[in-house]
C-alpha cells in the first residue's frame, strides 16, 4: 500500500525535513508541499491525499481552523512547534502529534500508525464473537473510612477524587465519600492503568473521561482542570492510548 501524502506548513525548512524523511520510506509519496492552507485546499481538490502533515500555527488559516471547514479531510498527523495544541489533535481524531524539530524515530512511528490505520480500514469488516464478560477481580476495590465506619469503594465506581487539605472527595456516580487521606496517599491504593492525577487538587479515572477541551477534562458535567506539573503526562497518556 502506497500512501500519498500533502505536507503543509509555511516554514520551508520543515517542508524540507518533511519531504526529506518521507524520501526514505518506500511505502510514502509525497504528492506536493504547500506553504499555505489555501493552496493546500486546492491540492485536496484535485489529488487523492490519503495522509496530511499539518502546521498548526499558519497565517491566513491556522491548522485547526484549516479542518474546521474541510468536508472531506485525509489522515492528519499533526507538525508544530507548540506543545499545548496536542489536546486539539486528539480532538480532531489526528494519528499523531509531532512537536518540532522532529526526530526521524519519532516521525516514522507516526508514519507506521497511519499505515496501520489504512490497513485497517481496508479490510473486509470481521465477524467477531463476543467472548464472555470478564469477572472484576476481587481485589478491584479499597476500603476508606468515613462516617465513623469503613467504607469499600470500588475502582469501577470511582469518577474522580478531590482533594481538600487533609481530605479528599471520592466521587461516585452515586455518592460522595469525605475520607482522611492524603492525594499521595489515595495514588499509591488505585491501580495506575486506570487513575492519573491531574492536578495537584484532582485524579481521574481515565476510563471515565468523556472528552478533553481547552486544557480541561469532562468527566459528565464536571470540568476539572489540567495543571500545568501534570499535563506531559496526561498528553502522553493521551498520546500513547487514544491517538492511533
Amino acid at each position: 500500500m502506497t500512501i500519498r501524502c500533502l505536507a503543509v506548513d509555511d516554514e520551508p525548512l520543515a517542508l524540507d525535513i518533511i519531504e526529506s524523511y518521507v524520501s526514505k520510506l518506500p511505502f510514502l509519496q509525497l504528492v506536493k508541499t504547500c506553504s499555505s492552507a489555501t493552496e493546500a485546499m486546492q491540492v485536496l481538490q484535485q489529488e487523492q491525499i490519503d495522509l496530511m502533515f499539518l502546521d498548526i500555527e499558519m497565517p491566513e488559516l491556522t491548522g485547526i481552523q484549516f479542518l474546521n471547514i474541510l468536508k472531506h479531510q485525509p489522515l492528519i498527523i499533526f507538525t508544530t512547534a507548540y506543545p499545548n495544541y496536542a489536546l486539539e489533535g486528539f480532538n480532531h481524531d489526528a494519528v499523531d502529534y509531532l512537536l518540532k524539530p522532529i526526530p526521524f524515530d519519532r516521525f516514522l512511528k507516526a508514519v507506521t500508525k497511519a499505515q496501520e490505520r489504512m490497513l485497517r480500514s481496508s479490510k473486509a469488516p470481521e465477524v467477531v464473537v463476543a467472548a464472555p464478560a470478564p469477572q472484576v477481580p476481587e481485589q478491584d476495590f479499597m476500603f476508606v473510612k468515613a462516617d465513623y465506619k469503613t467504607v469499600r469503594v470500588g475502582f469501577a465506581d470511582i469518577l474522580w477524587i478531590e482533594g481538600l487539605k487533609d481530605y479528599i472527595i471520592i466521587q461516585t456516580k452515586d455518592q460522595k465519600i469525605i475520607t482522611l487521606l492524603s492525594m499521595n496517599k489515595a495514588m499509591e491504593k488505585l491501580p495506575e492503568s486506570r487513575f492519573m492525577r491531574v492536578h495537584r487538587s484532582f485524579i481521574v479515572a481515565l476510563h471515565k473521561i468523556d472528552s478533553i477541551e481547552k486544557g480541561r477534562i469532562r468527566i459528565g458535567n464536571k470540568e476539572i482542570p489540567i495543571g500545568e506539573v501534570y499535563k506531559d503526562q496526561f498528553l502522553h497518556w493521551v498520546e500513547e492510548n487514544n491517538i492511533q
